[in-house]
């Protein structure tokens, strides 16, 4: 990607933008116990709350070159499961599927990074869902690594 991508703090003119990724983060999850509308549903939710309810401890951030978003990420205070410490977490990147292997989601990626060493925090966490092969590369090329495993079986 060119130096002329821009990363901001999002607006609330940008939920257009978020929410119109919501279809293809679902379609990626790629969960067979749960419809595409299910995991669409779970992320228009978390949405509509991050945008009702700002905080200091949360932040979500656009990737725009000119004036077109090309991709968003979400970060926010989290504990750490293991150690109990504040740290934060990446609940949703989404990136448009033209933009994708442009550096995009690194740039975001670094944005959480940044976000999360300003507030102190010494890890930068996040979950990504088991199927989503392409994403589990994305991210451990950029350094992180399982700790937990979550399973689940339908019964």
């Amino acid at each position: 990607m060119d130096n002329d991508l821009t990363i901001r703090a999002a607006i609330d003119t940008d939920r257009e933008f978020i929410f119109g990724l919501s279809p293809r983060l679902a379609e990626v999850a790629g969960l067979p116990w749960h419809s595409d509308k299910a995991v669409q549903k779970m992320h228009d939710d978390y949405f509509a709350e991050v945008f009702a309810n700002s905080s200091p401890l949360q932040a979500t951030f656009i990737a725009e070159k000119g004036n077109e978003p090309l991709g968003f990420i979400h970060t926010r205070s989290h504990k750490d499961d293991v150690s109990g410490e504040a740290c934060g977490t990446v609940p949703l990147l989404g990136v448009c599927p033209s933009a994708q292997g442009l550096g995009v989601g690194k740039a975001l990626i670094t944005a959480a990074e940044q976000w999360a060493k300003k507030q102190g925090y010494r890890l930068l966490h996040l979950e990504v869902f088991a199927h989503n092969d392409k994403a589990q590369g994305f991210y451990q090329n950029l350094g992180f690594e399982t700790e937990i495993l979550h399973m689940i079986k339908e019964i």
